[in-house]
């Protein structure tokens, strides 16, 4: 079941926000694989499909949102959790938005939402991460509060940890306080 989320004022016009549900996997893998240009080729395009499998739709909904246009298109998700580990902590793994949308406030105000729904549940802290040749990212995420994290070491000013998320698959890691 669809449940269409009061009308924000964050939102453009014409656009409507709700939950994921298990059913829209299909179209948020087209997303992974043609919102990014071709960003790290085929691999990369696979590393992004992998990052979001099925499961996050299914148990990660009520955390979760997704912008659909008038005609019922994707124009932007963000893939959030509650974290199980750390009682103060929530974590934002995977935004998108349509590239033809961005600049248009709907990322941030996906983020303004999840921050307000993780704050309902009692959170204060915020993370996420990025790749460290995402600059694009990092730069975003630093407008929107978050700190980068110290890493074991720097590339271009940036503190990176390699092998974050496996051999070679270095990440940027954020905080926000909320």
């Amino acid at each position: 079941m669809t449940t269409e989320l009061t009308p924000a004022q964050d939102l453009p016009p014409g656009t409507a926000l709700r939950h994921p549900t298990e059913a829209d996997h299909a179209r948020l893998q087209v997303a992974l694989t043609e919102w990014w240009g071709g960003l790290g080729g085929e691999v990369g395009s696979m590393q992004r499909r992998l990052m979001v499998p099925r499961l996050f739709l299914q148990h990660f909904a009520d955390t979760s949102f997704w912008v659909e246009d008038a005609d019922g298109s994707l124009q932007a998700f963000l893939i959030g959790f509650l974290s199980q580990t750390d009682p103060r902590t929530a974590y934002i793994h995977y935004v998108g938005v349509h590239p033809e949308r961005r600049r248009s406030g709907l990322g941030s105000a996906l983020y303004h939402r999840f921050f307000a729904l993780v704050q309902e549940h009692g959170r204060d802290r915020v993370r996420c991460l990025t790749g460290p040749n995402n600059l694009n990212s990092i730069a975003y995420h630093q407008r929107m509060g978050f700190r980068v994290e110290p890493g074991e070491r720097t590339e271009d000013g940036v503190p990176v940890q390699p092998d974050y998320d496996g051999p070679g698959l270095d990440r940027v890691t954020f905080v926000r306080d909320l």
